[in-house]
């Protein structure tokens, strides 16, 4: 899947990489806990969390991850998404909970990395 249909799905704000939004995941890591997305690193996978200080975007570098959903309506610091735009991090932001992104996700095909 690729993020803008992601974008679309969830109707989601782009903060950082809109040039990017053909990119492909194929994975999902959704967590608070930063030591989870650590355990399980794919460099497909899409980061789903609520958490939006910079350590997000940290996880999401030394994971190799290409993008984070941020859910509820974060919305990250300007240090954040200014760290986001150097690594080339794509953040999206929806209004979507957790739980109910996990389900759309799963019914079009991607499967949990944890």
């Amino acid at each position: 899947m690729r993020l803008d249909m992601v974008r679309d799905l969830f109707r989601c704000e782009v903060l950082t990489g809109a040039d990017a939004l053909d990119t492909e995941i194929d994975m999902a890591v959704a967590s608070d806990a930063m030591s989870v997305v650590l355990a399980s690193p794919h460099p497909r996978a899409l980061m789903i969390t609520g958490l939006t200080n910079i350590q997000s975007v940290r996880t999401a570098q030394i994971s190799h991850l290409p993008a984070i959903l941020y859910v509820l309506g974060g919305r990250p610091t300007e240090a954040t998404v200014k760290l986001a735009r150097d690594n080339k991090t794509v953040l999206l932001s929806t209004e979507f909970g957790m739980f109910n992104c996990c389900g759309i996700l799963y019914s079009h095909g991607i499967r949990g990395g944890i």
